[in-house]
């Protein structure tokens, strides 16, 4: 009998979203007999809690109100947080289409692009159409002396703002980023500690939604004439809230549990103690990185087992299994984590380098204020990868200095990979802190500033001076500064499990034949990265 073997990654991604699915129905549901028994019973002359042929009816179109908004949810969410640019940007391919060549529209980019758009649209319209039912089905039959007439003008059509305006709220946010915790913790707690912020925030999102939408039915005709008394007005008033409070709810904790089930860590090996485990443990995750599509979430949950396996104690023989005899496991697994570390420094020091200006137009920019200095849109794009380049680097660093005592082949040793991670981190390094601000130039043996010969003065490193946004605050320079402390603590791991060999490598002169690749680096230069890396071995990097 054949052991079992972990499923394909599609196969988790689409059981997960099943599971979703029926915890929100589960929530929903509870929410929904909840107001429905309980808080709107007493506000109306028909007792709810009572079944009815009507009332199984608006039961059975709210929870499938609240599926289409799910399943819309789902469609949306990325673990990339991709930037949504102008819409002129998909007008000009189209152009090109049509008078000067038939490629434009194949590029990845572009269909990436136009995905977006679409899955903003349709989830604008999931949200506005589930809100139109919901809304209804809670508070249209709390009162029924409404006829098909005032069910939409009165409750149809705030329901359909309700959702408009949470679906806007949803996208500038950019709620649809899925955000994966620093500590992972059973779906169950991590559910029960997101609770009280979903009713808070359900709190705030339905009082502004009920306001706004009070101010766009002051310009229909005829909506306040139906009214006889000032009692039913304001009865009918407190229905709506505490039904729009109720659809709000659903709408947040469906987007807690969305959170919180697609970004828990799944386990892509064998199960231990079977043959696959003790042929081959590392295949099935190698496949899930090498083989998913980039930025997809199968591969997000793969790059996140890998930095739980390197990381921590708790799968070790997991580990052990990458610092196999022949080293193709080892290989794989460096590859595959600095292809984005990789990216992520040609790509900063490419745009670096197409933004040459003279000394007088540094003059002149140095004169404007920070809120109006020059911000540069193509470094935020790499940056925008930040939790990717984040678990690829600690990683490496992690498999590095594990490797000091775990690797018996010296496998990381010999296939040249200790120096290969060294130099891609301090390039990545020094180019986050170019887009940072901070420039450094080469020292001379007659100028050294402190052990490692670095000052920090205008970037020289073969090229023209380079101006760099200093604005001080925003996603971008936030995201800079999480990265620079993410690669620094990388290398201080890998600099305090080698430090006596580094040492002992610097004294003999052969430092930067040890640690550093022999080609150029993918930014800087190598006496850059020799005198960065002397700096980080006296612990004085900062």
């Amino acid at each position: 009998m054949s052991s079992p073997s972990p499923p394909p990654p599609e196969v988790v991604v689409k059981n997960r979203f099943l599971g979703f699915l029926i915890w929100q129905s589960i929530s929903s549901s509870a929410i929904f007999i909840l107001f429905k028994t309980l808080l709107l019973s007493p506000l109306t002359n028909t007792n709810l809690a009572l079944p009815s042929f009507l009332s199984l009816f608006a039961f059975l179109i709210f929870h499938l109100a609240q599926l289409f908004f799910s399943a819309s949810l789902s469609l949306l969410s990325s673990p990339q947080p991709y930037s949504l640019e102008s819409p002129l940007q998909l007008v000009f391919p189209l152009l090109r289409f049509l008078f000067v060549s038939s490629d434009s529209l194949s590029s990845s980019d572009f269909r990436r692009r136009v995905n977006l758009y679409l899955s903003f649209f349709l989830f604008l319209g999931a949200a506005s159409i589930s809100g139109f039912l919901s809304v209804i089905c809670v508070c249209g039959w709390a009162n029924h002396g409404y006829d098909g007439v005032q069910l939409i003008e009165k409750v149809g059509f705030r329901g359909f703002a309700f959702g408009l305006l949470y679906a806007c709220f949803y996208i500038y946010k950019r709620r649809w980023v899925l955000e994966f915790p620093i500590v992972q913790r059973p779906p169950f707690f991590s559910i029960k500690m997101r609770l009280p912020v979903a009713i808070k925030q359900a709190l705030k999102i339905s009082s502004a939604a009920y306001l706004f939408s009070t101010v766009l039915l002051v310009f229909l005709p005829n909506q306040f004439n139906s009214y006889v008394t000032m009692k039913k007005f304001i009865t009918e008033q407190i229905i709506l809230y505490t039904g729009s409070l109720s659809v709000f709810l659903c709408w947040e904790l469906n987007h807690h549990l969305h959170q919180v089930l697609q970004t828990k860590r799944f386990v892509f090996a064998p199960p231990k103690g079977s043959a696959a485990a003790e042929t081959n443990p590392s295949e099935p995750l190698l496949a899930a990185l090498e083989e998913s599509s980039p930025g997809s979430l199968p591969q997000f949950l793969a790059y996140l087992d890998l930095c739980m396996v390197s990381e921590n104690n708790v799968d070790t023989w997991r580990r052990a299994a990458f610092f196999e005899e022949t080293g193709e496991t080892y290989k794989r697994v460096v590859v595959v984590c600095m292809r984005p570390l990789e990216q992520l420094a040609s790509t900063l020091g490419e745009d670096l380098e197409t933004h040459p200006v003279d000394k007088a137009y540094q003059q002149s920019n140095q004169l404007q204020s920070q809120t109006n200095s020059l911000q540069d849109p193509k470094c935020n794009k790499p940056l925008n990868n930040f939790q990717q380049c984040a678990w690829c680097a600690r990683t490496v660093a992690a498999l590095t200095a594990r490797s000091h005592k775990e690797d018996r082949c010296g496998v990381a040793q010999l296939s040249g990979s200790n120096a290969a991670v060294i130099s891609t981190l301090l390039s990545c390094l020094l180019a986050v802190e170019a887009v940072m601000g901070k420039k450094t130039n080469v020292q001379t043996p007659n100028h050294l500033m402190g052990p490692g010969g670095i000052k920090w003065a205008t970037l020289n490193t073969g090229r023209r001076d380079v101006v760099v946004a200093k604005k001080r605050s925003g996603p971008m320079h936030s995201k800079a500064y999480d990265m620079a402390d993410v690669l620094k603590t990388s290398i201080y791991g890998i600099i305090s499990a080698f430090h006596d060999e580094m040492l002992t490598s610097d004294k003999a002169g052969l430092l930067e034949r040890d640690w550093l690749i022999s080609g150029k680096p993918l930014f800087g230069t190598r006496e850059l990265l020799l005198q960065k890396l002397r700096l980080f071995l006296d612990f004085r990097a900062s």
